[in-house]
C-alpha cells in the first residue's frame, strides 16, 4: 500500500477502505508520510467528501493513533462540550466551570484557533502562566482530584488529529465536513468522557454556513458518538454576527470571566445558560432543560462556577489574580471607540469578516507556529436588530499597530450593515 495510491483514490471520488484510511493515518502520525502528501489528501477530503462510513472510520483511526483513556475508573461519569467554531465563542470557558461546579466532572481537550475561528487554548494562554500541555497522566490526576481539566491536545492522545490540525489552519482545508468531523469526535472519543454536548455553527461567521450544512455535520458527528458508545446531542446555534461583544483573545477571556459574576451580553449569557442546562440533561445531573438552567444561574449566583474558574486557572499553573482582577489582563496600545455612520437598524454584523479582521489585527494565525498577539481584537456593541443613532459607538478596537488600526475599522465597518425598517432580532438557536 502507498500513500499516493490513497491521495489518487479520493481525488478520483473512490471511497477509501478502512485498511487505506488506517494506513495513511498510521504512517502520518509515525512520519513516514510526509506533511505535503497530508495536505494534497486533506484537499482531495475537501473537494470530493467522504460517506459517512469512511468518515467514521477516519474518526476512530485518529482516535486509535495514540491513547485511548477509560475515565470511568477516575469518574463516575465526565462530560465534555465542544463547539465547531466560530468568532467570539468562548462560551467553554464560562460553561466548563458551571458543570463542574455542579457537580458534574469536566475533561476537556481543546484547538487552537483555525482559520478566522479562535480557539480556547489560545484565550486561555492570556492568563499568564496557565499550561495547555498536560500530559495524560496530569490530566487524569486533575481531573480525579478537581473535577474540571481544559488542556491543549496531549501528544499522546489523537496525534493524528494533533498534525493533521495544524495542517488544515493553512491549506485552506478547514472547512470539510468529514475532516471536521472526525477531528472533534477523534479526541472526544480518545479522552474517553462518556457524553458529548455538540454546539454546532451556522451562518455567515461558520465553517458550516447554511442550516442544511450544520444539521448534516451534527448528525455524522452524533452518529459517530453513538457508534463509538459515547452520549452525544448537537445543537445548532447562530453564528451570522459575533457571540457576545468581545472578539480576540484576551478580551473574550475576560467577558468569559464576567459572566460567571453575572455581568455578560444578554445573547452571550443565554448562549452559555442554554448549552449548560444541555449538559446537565445528557450528564443526567437534571431531568429537564428548565432544571438545568436553575441549576446553572445557582452556580452563577452563589460564586461557586467562579470559584471553579479560579480553581482550574490554579490547577494549571495559571495566575489566579487575573480571574479576581481583569484589569490585569494585557491591554493593546492603541483603543479606539468608533462611531456609528448613520441611523437605522443593524440588518448585519457579517461575522466572518469580523473574524478575519481580528486575524489580521493579530488574533489569529495567518501560517503555522505564527504567534498570537493576545491583546487585539474588538468589542462589537451592537447586534442584528438593534436600533443605533449616528455618532453613537458602533464597536471599539483593539490594536498595537496604528496601520493595522486603520485597516481593521475599514474591515469591520464594512462587516456592519444598515436599515431604515426594523429588523428582527437573530435566534440563538435553530434546532
Amino acid at each position: 500500500m502507498r500513500a499516493v495510491d490513497i491521495i489518487i483514490k479520493k481525488r478520483d471520488k473512490k471511497e477509501l477502505t478502512s485498511q487505506e484510511i488506517e494506513f495513511f493515518i498510521q504512517g502520518f502520525t509515525k512520519g513516514d508520510i510526509p506533511d505535503y502528501q497530508a495536505s494534497a489528501f486533506a484537499m482531495a477530503v475537501l473537494l470530493n467528501g467522504m460517506t459517512p462510513f469512511e468518515t467514521t472510520d477516519l474518526t476512530l483511526a485518529m482516535a486509535k493513533s495514540g491513547q485511548v483513556l477509560d475515565l470511568s475508573k477516575i469518574v463516575d461519569f465526565a462530560v465534555d462540550k465542544h463547539s465547531s467554531g466560530g468568532v467570539g465563542d468562548k462560551t467553554s470557558i464560562s460553561v466548563m466551570p458551571m458543570v463542574a461546579a455542579c457537580g458534574l466532572p469536566v475533561g476537556k481537550m481543546s484547538g487552537r484557533g483555525l482559520g478566522f475561528s479562535g480557539g480556547t487554548v489560545d484565550k486561555l494562554e492570556s492568563i499568564p502562566g496557565y499550561r495547555v500541555d498536560l500530559s495524560t497522566d496530569e490530566f487524569k490526576k486533575q481531573l480525579k482530584e478537581k473535577g474540571i481539566v481544559v488542556t491543549g491536545q496531549s501528544l499522546d492522545l489523537a496525534p493524528a488529529d494533533g498534525k493533521l490540525y495544524a495542517i488544515r489552519d493553512v491549506t485552506g482545508t478547514v472547512q470539510s465536513m468529514p475532516l471536521i468531523a472526525s477531528s472533534i469526535m477523534s479526541k472526544k472519543i480518545a479522552t474517553g468522557v462518556q457524553a458529548i454536548v455538540l454546539d454546532v455553527k451556522t451562518g455567515l461567521g461558520a465553517f458550516m454556513q447554511t442550516l442544511e450544512e450544520a444539521r448534516e455535520l451534527g448528525e455524522l458527528m452524533v452518529d459517530i458518538g453513538r457508534l463509538a458508545g459515547r452520549k452525544t446531542v448537537a445543537l445548532l446555534s447562530d453564528m451570522n454576527q459575533p457571540l457576545g461583544s468581545a472578539v480576540g483573545n484576551a478580551l473574550e477571556t475576560i467577558e468569559a470571566i464576567e459572566l460567571l459574576r453575572g455581568r455578560a451580553p444578554k445573547d452571550y449569557y443565554e448562549h452559555c445558560l442554554h448549552v449548560t442546562a444541555h449538559v446537565f440533561v445528557i450528564g443526567q445531573r437534571a431531568k429537564d432543560l428548565d432544571e438545568g438552567r436553575a441549576m446553572a444561574e445557582k452556580c452563577i449566583a452563589d460564586g461557586s462556577a467562579l470559584e471553579k474558574l479560579r480553581v482550574l486557572v490554579q490547577a494549571q499553573g495559571g495566575d489566579v489574580s487575573y480571574v479576581d482582577d481583569i484589569s490585569k489582563f494585557e491591554r493593546a496600545k492603541y483603543i479606539e471607540v468608533v462611531p456609528s455612520p448613520r441611523s437605522g437598524f443593524i440588518s448585519q454584523v457579517h461575522a466572518r469578516l469580523v473574524g478575519e479582521a481580528s486575524v489580521a489585527l493579530g488574533a489569529g494565525r495567518a501560517k503555522k507556529g505564527d504567534s498570537i498577539d493576545h491583546a487585539v481584537g474588538f468589542l462589537i456593541y451592537k447586534k442584528v436588530g438593534d436600533k443605533v443613532e449616528a455618532g453613537e459607538p458602533l464597536f471599539e478596537i483593539h490594536a498595537n499597530s496604528a496601520e493595522k488600526l486603520a485597516e481593521a475599522r475599514a474591515a469591520v465597518l464594512s462587516a456592519h450593515a444598515f436599515s431604515d425598517e426594523f429588523v428582527s432580532p437573530l435566534p440563538l438557536f435553530y434546532e
